[in-house]
């Protein structure tokens, strides 16, 4: 029998924004995405006199990171949770103090410039330190050993922020940028992992085709390949040997690519949210490629990679994921405004300049990360314009949630 996660007289009492951890997190991050972005790409194109907390590079980087992309996958996971567990997920006034917890953090590094750095470094980890806690509680409540991985996860990303803040706070540039290296690798992680779990589950469903079962080996060379990575990047791409390097990645690109290839993505050219996901993810293992070039000495910008990783990957597999669960858990068909096709090519080309150009062209790379910074905006600005509505209002079928 069904278990009855929700009493629904006290869900349907709840603002609708804080009826589930994607609604506040979902919006919030997309619109902090569009806003940091903007700033971001205007002072590229024009610079001036400005200074944050850990400075432009540093503030860009770990804002996009801890900011943007733990919102997304923190509010995704708390979401999920309740579906993997049976336990009712957070809501109401602590769904309220995690989201505000997150706030606390992104106008503690926009403005805190002048504040004790600790007290700016203590009010950012409070986000990923509460949302470890919340995804535990469930996980081990219903002692759900495959669901238990996230929970480290999200423990190794705090610590990773931590880190990186420690190397700003004692001027340590070079441990404040490769604990953000480490970050990034851990996204993908995140990534590869759920991943491997939903696009060849939706595939099947979604084209009707049959899904193949994952070859075990596969699975746990692709994992471990990327784990190895995260060490490499905290120590330092550029103090891991480059014979080293160029193995691990290549050992990740030819076993990540595979894997990916065994999803069924050419049954996919028809359905906008499955091709925006495959074409995504492709991204991973084009960044182990690019990256093991880099090894190679074929380009010399590693933040070619990076980017293959952050502006390609996750950006384009969140926009895809979230427009997708948007829909699902608010009582909607699975049918996105078709304009979220633009969305979703906005960001996959801004993705392809911001990794082509500074990797192999940089005398066009001014101007072609100013238009990566544009494409973005307009990509997110899409899913706010059509799915804001839909995250602060009720469920379309009257259900809590």
């Amino acid at each position: 029998m069904p278990m009855n996660i929700d009493d629904n007289s006290t869900a349907l009492g709840i603002p609708p924004l804080l009826r589930l951890a994607f609604r506040p997190l979902f919006l919030g991050g997309t619109i902090f995405s569009i806003i940091t972005i903007a700033w971001w790409s205007y002072f590229w194109l024009n610079p001036f006199s400005w200074l944050p907390y850990g400075g432009p590079i540093w503030w860009h980087g770990h804002e996009m990171l801890f900011g943007f992309g733990a919102s997304i996958v923190v509010g995704f996971l708390l979401t999920a949770v309740q579906t993997w567990t049976g336990v009712t997920g957070l809501r109401g006034r602590l769904l309220l103090v995690l989201t505000l917890a997150w706030l606390l953090g992104r106008l503690l590094l926009a403005f805190g410039a002048g504040l004790p750095l600790w007290l700016v470094m203590a009010g950012d980890l409070l986000f990923l330190i509460l949302a470890t806690i919340a995804m535990a509680y469930p996980v081990f409540k219903a002692k759900q050993r495959q669901n238990m991985i996230f929970v480290p996860i999200l423990a190794i990303l705090a610590l990773l922020n931590g880190v990186s803040h420690w190397g700003v706070v004692t001027n340590q540039p070079e441990m404040a940028q490769h604990s953000l290296h480490g970050a990034i690798m851990m996204f993908v992680l995140i990534i590869a992992i759920l991943g491997g779990r939903v696009i060849p589950f939706f595939t099947a469903n979604g084209a009707g085709v049959e899904k193949k079962p994952p070859i075990k080996w596969l699975e746990i060379v692709s994992i471990a390949s990327i784990m190895l990575l995260v060490a490499a990047a905290f120590v330092g791409f550029n103090k891991i040997p480059n014979n080293l390097l160029l193995t691990i990645s290549s050992i990740a690109a030819i076993t990540n690519g595979w894997r990916f290839l065994r999803w069924n993505g050419q049954h996919c050219a028809k359905i906008p949210l499955l091709w925006s996901l495959h074409l995504s993810y492709a991204f991973i293992p084009l960044g182990f490629v690019v990256l093991a070039l880099y090894a190679a000495g074929y380009t010399a910008s590693l933040s070619a990679a990076l980017h293959c990783f952050t502006a390609g990957a996750m950006g384009g597999m969140i926009l895809a994921m979230i427009s997708r669960v948007t829909l699902g858990h608010t009582g909607r068909p699975l049918q996105p405004p078709k304009l979220m096709s633009v969305g979703y090519i906005a960001i996959i080309i801004g993705a392809i300049l911001r990794v082509v150009f500074p990797g192999w062209f940089p005398e066009g790379s001014h101007w072609a990360i100013g238009l990566a910074g544009g494409l973005w905006v307009l990509g997110y600005g899409i899913y706010v314009f059509y799915y804001g509505p839909m995250l602060v209002s009720a469920r379309a079928d009257g259900r809590p949630g």
